[in-house]
């Protein structure tokens, strides 16, 4: 049984849904947006998504699995499945509707870059992927999702994907304070490892530039090394160290793109030792080098 499930797994990414819905707007592999998720042909298997997926129901219902769980979603329900989870056994109510878009991981994070205190607000909806919005929250996403459309219709524009992910980023600056209002609802309440989860993902962004050791953050929480490695390792599947080299990453990769700062000057900033030991950092977990990796 578990050979014929490893078999059947599909990986989801934005290039292999814009191979599957044509009429979608797109920005290249990195965006895709469906206007009308009924349309979207849904392979049958299991899909492990390598990518992060936002959708609103707004008629009729579905059914689905994620990661083996039932699911249940009906009108004025929010979904978000994040990269590494898997979806199956999808099936849609013959009256549902909804909207929703797709991004790639590389563009998730460059829209991100810079977004103190989200990313941990995105981590509540690992435990709760399904979760009500309200109609005017509704209407505010749909109004974001016209926008972008409009400037995805426009390959002519010669700040296409820039103005785009200006619109994206509101976007999920709205996504972002729904999940924030219901995560801090009367019936949602955090247990102590989610507090001590976010906590330490707030300390990571304000502090990853100078701060890269796990037995730091654990102080500045009161708490043991130890215990912070198993509280953040149940709540998002990563380590602190993960966390950690995720944020110094992602920021070497932002400013090797979008800024003249030569990599020395990237070093200093981000306080390496050195350019060379922060090359070997970078290599490391990206494959290549950062001059390489500005070129590309």
């Amino acid at each position: 049984m578990e050979k014929k499930k490893i078999d059947n797994l599909k990986e989801i990414t934005v290039e292999h849904a814009k191979s599957k819905y044509a009429k979608g707007g797109y920005i290249e592999d990195e965006f895709i947006m469906f206007e009308e998720i009924a349309e979207v042909p849904i392979p049958i298997g299991y899909l492990r998504f390598q990518s992060v997926f936002f959708a609103i129901c707004t008629a009729g219902e579905a059914k689905y699995k994620l990661n083996t769980k039932d699911l249940h979603v009906e009108a004025g329900d929010a979904v978000i499945v994040t990269s590494g989870q898997v979806v199956s056994d999808v099936c849609l109510s013959s009256n549902f509707k909804g909207f929703g878009f797709m991004l790639s991981l590389d563009f998730f994070h460059y829209i991100l870059s810079g977004i103190t205190n989200l990313s941990s607000l995105f981590m509540f909806s690992r435990s709760n992927p399904v979760f009500r919005i309200s109609k005017d929250q509704i209407d505010d996403i749909l109004e974001h999702c016209k926008r972008a459309k409009k400037r995805l219709i426009d390959r002519t524009h010669p700040f296409r994907r820039e103005l785009i992910a200006c619109l994206i980023r509101a976007m999920i600056y709205d996504f972002g304070s729904i999940i924030y209002k219901a995560q801090h609802s009367k019936n949602v309440k955090q247990n102590r490892a989610e507090v001590i989860f976010n906590k330490f993902m707030d300390s990571v962004q304000e502090n990853f530039k100078t701060e890269r050791r796990v037995a730091w953050y654990a102080r500045e929480l009161n708490i043991t090394a130890k215990y912070l490695s198993e509280v953040v390792k149940l709540i998002s599947k990563r380590t602190p160290r993960e966390w950690i080299d995720y944020y110094v990453v992602l920021e070497i990769r932002v400013l090797l793109r979008s800024s003249d700062l030569s990599v020395k000057e990237i070093s200093n900033e981000l306080h390496f030792a050195n350019q060379s030991f922060m090359g070997k950092y970078f290599r490391e977990h990206v494959g290549i080098s950062p001059l390489k990796f500005r070129r590309s």
